[in-house]
């Protein structure tokens, strides 16, 4: 087989956009864990730890988890680098949309790059890491997104409006987890239970939980009684008991006061996993008529 130096054969663009959601879903998670654990300024510098790239001789659970955090965004950079390359290099044998999702997806990583080197610069100021944190998020829903546009759409009848109530449980679960972030940032949920203070926070944050959680159960009761593709009814299915589960943790997570970090984390693991699935979901409820998989 005769090769143009220019293509990259052995590159695939969907596995590489699921690789890159589990990475980012782990990003997620190890930063939620840092501030758990309050090991945000573990690393005093950046991009450097102790100025170095492995700070062998300050390790600890702390210091680990804040280089770990940098080391996966690293990867996730170069990930996202090697999709746009790659969907340039080969357009095509790739859809016309994907060098501009690629490029958008790594501004965002560059956003994301600067608003970390931000957190530390300033102190963990509240509204940064709060951004930081909604970046994050945005990217999991895009990379989501990617891969599963990059997948053919299926032909077959799917439920009125259940695109619909798929998108609005997502931009629902994402406002949360950007309350959540925010209630998070600034301790609220630990001095509204112990002193009464914040509590408009935990409030903002609960309020939310409710319609959230609804329409992902619904979402799962409408996939489950009527016909749709049975991928679709997968995701859906999954997003209702991921919903469910979230309540539950976060109910626990306030009558255990925040006492038990394995529980916050796994917490803002369901939150991460949610907004991977919602974009996933309604994109596989759309029509299969609705997206031009041209090639460039």
């Amino acid at each position: 087989m005769n090769l143009s130096p220019f293509e990259l054969p052995s590159l695939n663009p969907l596995r590489l956009c699921r690789q890159l959601v589990v990475a980012l879903v782990a990003l997620v998670v190890v930063g939620g864990a840092t501030r758990v654990m309050e090991a945000g300024l573990a690393c005093p510098d950046w991009p450097l730890c102790y100025g170095s790239l492995l700070p062998s001789r300050q390790m600890n659970l702390q210091v680990f988890l804040e280089w770990f955090h940098r080391l996966d965004a690293f990867f996730v950079g170069i990930g996202l680098v090697l999709l746009l390359v790659s969907s340039i290099l080969n357009r095509r044998d790739n859809p016309r949309w994907l060098p501009w999702l690629s490029g958008l997806a790594l501004l965002l990583v560059a956003a994301q790059g600067a608003l970390g080197a931000l957190t530390v610069t300033q102190l963990l100021r509240f509204d940064i890491v709060t951004a930081h944190l909604a970046t994050a998020l945005l990217l999991v829903a895009l990379l989501s997104a990617i891969a599963q546009l990059l997948r053919p759409p299926v032909a077959g009848p799917r439920p009125r409006g259940a695109f619909l109530l798929c998108a609005v449980a997502g931009s629902l679960v994402f406002a949360q987890c950007v309350a959540g972030g925010l209630m998070a940032t600034q301790w609220a949920s630990g001095r509204c239970l112990r002193v009464a203070e914040g509590c408009a926070w935990l409030s903002a944050h609960r309020s939310l939980a409710t319609p959230a959680a609804s329409c992902c159960a619904l979402l799962a009761i409408l996939l489950l009684a009527f016909p749709c593709p049975p991928f679709a009814r997968r995701l859906g299915v999954a997003a209702g008991a991921l919903a469910a589960c979230q309540v539950v943790l976060g109910v626990l997570t306030l009558k255990l006061s925040l006492s038990e970090p394995l529980v916050t984390v796994a917490h803002q693991l369901l939150a991460a996993l949610l907004v991977a699935t919602l974009p996933a979901a309604a994109l596989a409820l759309r029509p299969s008529t609705s997206v031009e998989f041209s090639r460039g």
